[in-house]
């Protein structure tokens, strides 16, 4: 299968190469809000009424359009741009694409294997320059058409964002499915304590395994987000909360997208701009614990 793969993409390469090859995708974002409240337990203190109106708050500002658009060797991905509706928390939305990591334009060169993407943290502009994240990728021989296009399966194990609140949970929040007496112990333990989402009952999901679909038809080694490195375009990608999938496909347009770095932004590493952002949040959890009565330690609602 690996074989048959590689032949369809080389013979494809030689007719995209033999061109100056650019192309444009759009991607649809939806992040799974059930998973989310899974990871964190739920909030027992809010009627289900009320969860179910927070829920579709969240589903709303999750659900988010991106164009990816790509030559031979780069690709800058960004949000698309859309106009507020009338009573929409701008103020919020922002506050939470800085939380999950996004924000800016990002762009990758598989050529040089670096990236560059330009991100707002609390009023402060940043430009984190890196090398491209190796992805140990396990190729799968399954099949499915996105649209029009065949495409294959790949998965791999990859290290989370810690600078995306996706990536936490509850501690003793994984595996319980199969732990039932277990669980109830635990939750009527949590039941008499309030949390607060910045304390110590907090973790990172240090990795998770992502599946993706790539087209070999389109063989370039692109994908959404920060996703690269397989031999096709990735078409959709899941990492268990979130899924990323392409909607419409346009190569080769008269209209040329300039694909260039981001330039704006004090200048940082990957890992300092992590720092950065952990050091945030640390001083948000002492506010709170202050402010709460919990003192240095304490731990208080929200």
């Amino acid at each position: 299968m690996k074989k048959i793969i590689l032949l369809v993409s080389l013979v494809l390469s030689a007719s995209f190469y033999a061109q100056e090859f650019q192309g444009t995708a759009v991607y649809e974002s939806k992040t799974s809000t059930a998973e989310m409240m899974k990871n964190f337990g739920g909030n027992r203190e809010i009627t289900p009424e009320m969860q179910k109106n927070f829920e579709e708050r969240m589903k709303k500002m999750f659900e988010k359009t991106f164009i990816l658009n790509f030559n031979k060797s780069a690709s800058i991905y960004k949000e698309e741009e859309k106009l507020d509706a009338p009573g929409t928390d701008n103020g919020g939305r922002m506050m939470m694409s800085s939380m999950m990591g996004g924000g800016g334009t990002q762009y990758k060169n598989v050529k040089e294997k670096m990236y560059a993407v330009d991100k707002e943290f609390f009023s402060k502009e940043f430009l984190i320059k890196d090398s491209l994240p190796k992805y140990q990728w396990q190729m799968g021989s399954e099949t499915k058409k996105i649209g029009e296009y065949n495409c294959f399966k790949a998965t791999a194990v990859v290290a989370t964002d810690p600078t995306d609140f996706r990536n936490f949970r509850m501690r003793g929040s994984r595996n319980e499915e199969n732990k039932e007496k277990e669980q109830k112990v635990k939750d009527s333990v949590n039941a008499n304590k309030k949390t607060n989402f910045m304390n110590e009952d907090i973790e990172q999901i240090k990795e998770k395994t992502i599946t993706a679909w790539y087209c070999p038809e389109i063989p370039i080694n692109q994908g959404p987000d920060k996703y690269w490195g397989l031999p096709g375009l990735i078409l959709e990608v899941n990492d268990g909360t979130t899924t990323i999938l392409c909607s419409k496909i346009v190569l080769n347009s008269k209209e040329k997208v300039d694909i260039k770095a981001p330039t704006k932004g004090k200048e940082v590493t990957q890992k300092e701009y992590d720092e950065i952002v952990k050091k945030k949040m640390e001083e948000m959890r002492e506010m709170y614990g202050g402010q709460r009565g919990g003192g240095p330690g304490g731990r208080r609602g929200f």
